[in-house]
């Protein structure tokens, strides 16, 4: 493999959006391009990355973001009515940062008319039509959405809200405080007319470090739906009283729910039995939701509006009211309840031999905590019925040890709070067997639900993750090659092609980095009626059919299969089976939305648990440089906070963009990612979830050794190169 040297790598997205908060002038891809000192293949990468982030809504509406290609109006969007003359409806982007004014884009309405009027603002979905852009609206938005979400800062006479976006830097002058006091996380909504638009309190959410403020500021902040209205749950009341009817009696299999020990809702449960011929049969039991979540009713819309649950350290929110999904509809231990049932039929090579789909009763013998689980095992205490779903699974992992998927084990972090929602510990979620056998059980019926419903003709709502493009494949080439390790760019690219590169790395220091770059390689997986198959996972047919409480995906699925196989009320309708891809563009934008929130109250939660610790050095590995300084998480619990290279000492320090490092001209001092070193916590801001850092030591502005008869290197424009301050402007 030859000899090993530091990785260049690509920023990570928490690292662009440091560097656009930290600098004071618009920062598209030109300037994180030159602040990260990418050229060539790097910057046709970054490109990608920022479109990602775009289509994520994690930068298309701050100041200073890169805009995608389609003339900076991203793939869904907010937009607002400017013209309508009957039988034309034209609409601007909402919030508009590009060059030039704004793009007008054509409303096309299908089926039944909103009547929308001048000034109505719409979520939609945007294409290119000929040389103009189209705009198909996803629903009207209420007057409600419109809020802004930030801390009261008073002074003086004056107030002003300041955002908990980390990406939007400028304050709002409050026009109308109403009960709101200095320090308050607070809703707004915007008032007067651009230029003078201030903000009117509309709500006080309280103190924004007090316990469960944090996951508020998340869903506050993406718009997601946790207030369900009075016909919502009227009809889950309503419903919840269904007779569970004819259906195949499972109640005498000892069924087991194996989940994490917090979960809050459990929609399935595994139960295998020894074949003669060396086999299992087996069967996953999954909640009908689709016997009490009906097309077209409140509860259905409300469910689809949602996409999926969303969960947070402190709270869940979920898709379907709490009577459902942490009721009727969770599968719980001594209660009759009802399920579909994928039965199973496991060869003795682990590979499906045959499936079939019923409406069953199932009484779960127990819920069980994965760690409870693995204990018995260990123990030998399992009861019978236990062995025989790891003697089953152990056929299932050695088919996908054949089947070679994509194998990163990338550690997930748990927080733990305490009854009063106060931050007990931040930890790495131990992975155990038990994990693995409810994930390869799952797999298996997924996969058996979608080519159930190929043979049937039927719609699919396919789980789709496509093969890595070109481009990322060449960043991922270019990022090896620091390593000494060749990556073919000609070859045929499988998940196995991935996993043989990460045994050439063993256990180096910088696995983990290698690891972390070769999911960055990934395209994001997404739900549509076209089967592009399923790289990741090594599969060419693959559904969600295993969680319909918490994802609308899978009762799509679920409805799919009651109609195919005519298994009683419930199924799916022509309307939509033939929207499909419109459903399939809704709720992969629902589940971005709700991962991101997700990851910025975790990244919250762990500023709020080192906020403790400001002050004091920690153990930290460097996750990326630049020019301005580098990156780094502590290990163990996460976090990404920047060290300035302003803190680095007195030092002159260079920027080596082919090494990625940052190497002081005196000492010699190196960093470079991946590299371990204490740091010292400088701040922890738990509002918007960042760190910053500093040597040990502490340090000065750096500067040239005195007396050493060299000139600074010269970058464009005659300025030294080399030496910025926080905020990336050169000095």
């Amino acid at each position: 493999m030859g000899k090993m040297r530091k990785p260049i790598g690509m920023p990570s997205r928490q690292q662009i959006l440091d560097f656009i908060a930290s600098s004071d002038q618009p920062a598209g891809k030109r300037e994180i391009a030159r602040a990260f000192g990418l050229h060539g293949a790097d910057k046709i990468a970054l490109k990608v990355l920022l479109k990602d982030m775009a289509d994520e809504g994690l930068i298309d509406a701050a100041p200073g973001r890169a805009f995608h290609k389609m003339g900076g109006v991203p793939k869904v969007t907010v937009l607002r009515v400017v013209d309508s003359d009957g039988d034309s409806v034209f609409a601007v982007p909402d919030q508009w940062q590009g060059d030039g004014p704004p793009p007008r884009l054509r409303v096309v309405e299908k089926g039944r008319r909103t009547a929308l009027g001048i000034g109505d603002r719409i979520l939609a979905r945007t294409e290119e039509a000929g040389r103009g852009l189209v705009a198909h609206p996803m629903k009207k938005l209420a007057r409600g959405e419109e809020m802004m979400l930030g801390v009261v800062r008073k002074e003086g006479e004056r107030a002003y809200l300041k955002p908990v976006d980390k990406r939007e830097r400028r304050e709002t002058m409050i026009s109308d405080l109403g009960d709101a006091r200095d320090g308050d996380l607070v809703l707004a909504e915007k008032a007067g007319r651009p230029p003078r638009i201030t903000a009117r309190v509309t709500q006080v959410l309280g103190d924004p470090f007090a316990p469960r403020s944090f996951s508020l500021i998340a869903i506050h902040k993406y718009g997601l739906a946790h207030v369900f209205g009075e016909d919502v749950i009227e009809e889950a009341h309503k419903v919840a009283k269904l007779d569970l009817g004819e259906r195949e009696d499972l109640r005498h299999l000892p069924i087991v729910a194996i989940d994490p020990i917090d979960a809050r809702d459990h929609d399935d449960a595994v139960w295998a039995s020894p074949r003669d011929d060396g086999g299992f049969d087996a069967i996953v039991a999954i909640a009908d939701v689709s016997f009490y979540v009906r097309t077209g009713s409140p509860l259905d819309r409300e469910a689809r509006k949602r996409g999926n649950s969303a969960y947070f350290p402190d709270r869940v929110v979920p898709m379907l009211p709490e009577e459902l999904s942490a009721d009727i509809c969770s599968l719980k231990a001594g209660k009759d309840r009802a399920a579909l049932a994928c039965h199973l039929v496991i060869d003795k090579a682990g590979k499906l031999a045959s499936w079939r789909f019923t409406r069953a009763k199932i009484r779960v013998s127990e819920n069980l905590a994965y760690e409870e689980a693995q204990r018995r095992m260990d123990a030998g205490e399992a009861e019978p019925h236990l062995k025989d779903l790891w003697s089953a699974w152990a056929l299932l992992a050695k088919a996908r040890d054949n089947r070679a998927p994509l194998n990163l084990d990338l550690p997930e972090r748990r927080v733990q709070i305490d009854d009063a929602g106060r931050i007990t510990s931040v930890a790495v979620r131990e992975r155990l067997d038990a994990h693995r056998l409810i994930e390869d059980f799952m797999i298996a019926a997924n996969v058996a639900a979608a080519k159930a419903l190929e043979a049937k003709k039927s719609p699919v709502m396919y789980r789709v993750h496509e093969v890595p493009g070109r481009e990322k494949l060449v960043t991922l080439k270019d990022y090896l090659a620091t390593f000494g390790v060749n990556f073919a760019l000609g070859q045929v690219v499988t998940p196995a092609t991935f996993n043989r590169l990460l045994e050439l790395v063993g256990d180096a220091e910088h696995r983990q980095q290698v690891m972390e770059q070769v999911l960055r390689t990934q395209t994001q997986a997404y739900y549509a009626p076209a089967n592009l198959g399923h790289f990741g996972l090594a599969l060419g047919s693959y559904a969600h059919f295993t969680s319909p409480i918490r994802r609308y995906a899978d009762l799509i699925v679920h409805r799919a299969l009651v109609r195919s196989y005519a298994l009683g009320p419930g199924g799916l309708t022509d309307d939509e089976a033939g929207s499909m891809p419109r459903i399939g563009e809704a709720i992969s934008a629902a589940e971005r939305r709700a991962m991101e929130a997700e990851r910025e109250t975790v990244d919250r939660y762990v500023a709020a648990y080192l906020s403790e610790r400001v002050g004091t050095v920690l153990e930290t590995r460097i996750t990326g440089v630049a020019s301005f300084g580098f990156f780094a998480t502590v290990d163990g619990i996460g976090g990404d906070g920047l060290v300035p290279v302003s803190t680095l000492g007195d030092d002159y320090y260079r920027f080596d963009e082919g090494a990625r490092t940052l190497i002081g001209d005196h000492s010699g001092t190196r960093y470079a990612s991946g590299m371990t070193l204490p740091l010292r916590l400088a701040e922890a801001d738990p509002i918007s979830g960042s760190l910053r850092f500093e040597l040990p030591e502490g340090g000065s502005a750096p500067r040239r050794p005195v007396g050493d008869g060299r000139r600074p290197a010269m970058g464009k424009r005659g300025r030294p190169a080399g030496i910025r301050h926080k905020g990336g402007k050169r000095k």
